[in-house]
């Protein structure tokens, strides 16, 4: 029997129906928005280690960010990308525009590592890779709250799923930085 090869179409419904995670092989393969509405590949990343953090302006959490921008600080050089991913998900605290989330970070805690839009990090309307991290890693990795960390290797692997309570200067976190640094 003879089978025809699949429609464009078809392979279109497929990937919409998995969040177009069916294909992805790594972190490499997502892309993003800028918090300025510009595209984000995370193919830009390739070569680099990169923290994905997906943020909120009113969590009790949000003075992490302090720590990230310290991190970008002392390892962008090295080859770390720290990439905030503003998200309403948790306690609806993520409210704002986007121009005024990246005002908020620059003026309150001197942000100037890259931010994304605002997306949605859990579930299934989840962006793209938070879906893929959720099938690499399993639900149990998933973020639970505001402020959750996935470290990407250089050539695009997941490398490890952090808790939001895990401050960004732990030794956890400096460790597995450093270990994956190119």
């Amino acid at each position: 029997m003879l089978h025809k090869p699949a429609s464009l179409a078809s392979v279109i419904f497929v990937l919409t129906l998995t969040g177009g995670t069916a294909m992805a092989t790594n972190a490499h393969d997502f892309d993003f928005t800028s918090i300025d509405g510009e595209p984000l590949p995370m193919s830009t990343f390739e070569g680099k280690a990169v923290l994905v953090v997906n943020t909120a302006s009113f969590c009790g959490l949000t003075p992490q960010y302090e720590g990230l921008q310290s991190l970008w600080n002392e390892y962008r050089e090295q080859g770390l990308v720290v990439l905030g991913v503003p998200s309403n998900d948790f306690g609806a605290q993520e409210p704002k525009a986007e121009a005024d989330i990246k005002e908020f970070c620059e003026v309150n805690f001197n942000v100037d590592f890259p931010l994304t839009s605002k997306n949605v990090v859990k579930g299934d309307d989840a962006h793209p890779f938070y879906q893929w991290a959720a099938e690499e890693l399993g639900d149990d990795a998933t973020p639970k709250w505001n402020f959750h960390k996935y470290l990407v290797a250089p050539d695009g692997t997941l490398v490890k799923s952090i808790a939001s309570t895990t401050k960004p200067d732990d030794d956890e976190v400096i460790t597995a930085i450093e270990a994956n640094l190119p």
